[in-house]
């Protein structure tokens, strides 16, 4: 397992608008991932890992649509990814090429909140580092 990054922090008070409003949602859901997984690795806590995939769901899900918000396109109220992501490329948005791998945690919108075990779970370093890759770009 990777050294997890310091959390990320955003000034709730100094949100003006949706797109910051979803860019704090996704820092805090990042944020409860971490915190999750680390409680989880160090078995301080009864958890399924399928929590910490929905909280990375969501903070992808949240991200997406801070960048939609971003550029005043309007999207569904929806938690599906890949169609998040198509409306981004319709609207010739640059995504890291990397962006696809969250496609895989659409799932977990539901999933996570029912607890469903799986037992290959152990990629969510990955769904990480990109996460705060992406969030460190702004």
């Amino acid at each position: 397992m990777r050294a997890i990054k310091v959390n990320f922090f955003m000034d709730k008070s100094k949100i003006s608008n949706s797109y910051e409003m979803f860019t704090y949602k996704a820092i805090v859901d990042l944020n409860s991932a971490k915190c999750l997984l680390k409680a989880f690795n160090e078995d301080t806590i009864e958890i399924d890992i399928e929590k910490i995939y929905f909280e990375l769901q969501q903070s992808a899900e949240k991200y997406l649509k801070a960048i939609l918000s971003k550029e005043m396109i309007d999207f569904p109220k929806s938690h599906d990814i890949e169609q998040l992501i198509n409306i981004c490329v319709k609207h010739d948005i640059s995504l890291n090429r990397d962006i696809d791998i969250f496609v895989e945690l659409s799932d977990y919108a539901v999933e996570g909140r029912y607890s469903i075990i799986h037992d290959d779970l152990d990629e969510s370093d990955k769904y990480i580092a990109l996460l705060e890759k992406l969030l460190d770009r702004g």
